[in-house]
């Protein structure tokens, strides 16, 4: 077996100098694209393009989320903050490209076209799912469902390329590993020092909060010091840990029970980080 490395082969990409220099990026997506590696280093046929097609699924990922990351409006006055933007523009373009001339250059052109199709669901999901929050319409088992659907199409396009021992077995790991994921990102937005409106605790808290809170919640300048006692009341991050050890205990057992045995270790050595932040003893207290 290859050692895995598209981290590594990822950084000739995302470490361009002015990418570097004048903007950040989002987090790459080391689960999914892990997962994706183990599962095509199993078939027997695309085994040697392991490599190749786990790091441009990677790129294109980093292509969707980075452009995520580009604020909505154009308001910032300030030349450094105008360039960050147009930057991450850009960085999200220069992602994508790479990802049509690796596979052109290489000869697999029919992954461009199940790829580029897997980039319309996710974007579609996505406008939806932005759509019902806009309109107060999300709950928070939505939020994190739909969060799932989004994060996941590019992934779940590979299904029909796997073995077929495989077809049932991939969704249902990747999702579970991608609902741990977003919920490990989501504690660790309920303990940062500003609550995010587009996160599972808005739409946790507006669910129960009173008509007062509610119209807090829903103000157009959110003051962030009077967020936070909603947070705390509503038992935020809590009840996210408990969420979060669920989908785990959920996911051990599917690993468990994969065939051959070889692939669920592999696997459980890949949601390791999972059990040892569930296993600190932060991760247990109560709020």
């Amino acid at each position: 077996m290859n050692t895995y490395r598209i981290p590594e082969m990822a950084k000739k990409y995302t470490e361009h100098d002015m990418i570097q220099k004048h903007t950040d990026l989002p987090l790459f997506p080391e689960f999914r694209t892990r997962l994706l590696y183990a599962f095509l280093n199993k078939h027997s046929t695309l085994a040697g393009y392991s490599e190749l097609y786990t790091l441009v699924t990677s790129l294109v990922q980093l292509g969707l989320d980075t452009h995520d990351m580009v604020s909505v409006t154009n308001d910032a006055k300030e030349q450094k903050s105008a360039r960050s933007r147009q930057l991450k523009v850009l960085a999200g373009d220069y992602f994508s490209s790479r990802f049509y001339y690796l596979l052109s250059h290489s000869g697999h052109i029919d992954l461009i076209g199940i790829l580029s199709a897997a980039i319309c669901e996710a974007n579609r999901l996505k406008m939806n799912m932005y759509l019902k929050m806009k309109q107060l319409k999300l709950t928070a088992d939505e939020y994190i469902g739909q969060l799932v659907e989004v994060k996941t199409q590019l992934f779940l396009s590979f299904a029909n390329l796997l073995e077929e021992r495989f077809y049932v077995v991939w969704p249902e790991v990747l999702r579970l590993f991608t609902r741990c994921e977003v919920l490990l990102q989501e504690i660790g937005r309920s303990e940062s020092s500003q609550p995010y409106r587009d996160s599972w605790g808005f739409w946790h808290v507006l669910q129960q909060a009173t008509r007062e809170e509610k119209k807090l919640l829903q103000s157009e300048e959110p003051d962030p010091a009077k967020w936070r006692p909603l947070w705390l009341k509503y038992k935020v991050t809590p009840q996210l840990h408990q969420m979060l050890d669920a989908c785990m205990k959920e996911l051990q057992d599917k690993l468990q029970s994969l065939e051959p045995e070889k692939l669920g270790k592999e696997l459980q050595s890949i949601g390791e980080p999972f059990r040892r932040y569930l296993s600190a003893p932060r991760a247990t207290q109560e709020v």
